[in-house]
């Protein structure tokens, strides 16, 4: 049977790795001289950090280990 995550799912799982992504693709559009186009990606890494900021928050808080 295949795979049948859904795509909140796998960018949940893997957030870390594309903020990490996305801000080195900023950086490197920044070196580039195209500061539009490092503030729109990221726009999004700002967009996908609040929005799993809101989804830990209506989670509450974690149950201590």
């Amino acid at each position: 049977m295949a795979d049948e995550s859904t795509v909140g799912e796998v960018a949940k799982l893997y957030l870390g790795n594309l903020l990490y992504a996305l801000e080195r693709c900023a950086l490197s559009l920044q070196e580039e001289g195209k500061p539009l186009d490092a503030a729109f990606y990221r726009g999004i890494g700002r967009k996908l950090a609040d929005a799993h900021g809101r989804a830990q928050a209506a989670d509450g808080p974690s149950p201590a280990p």
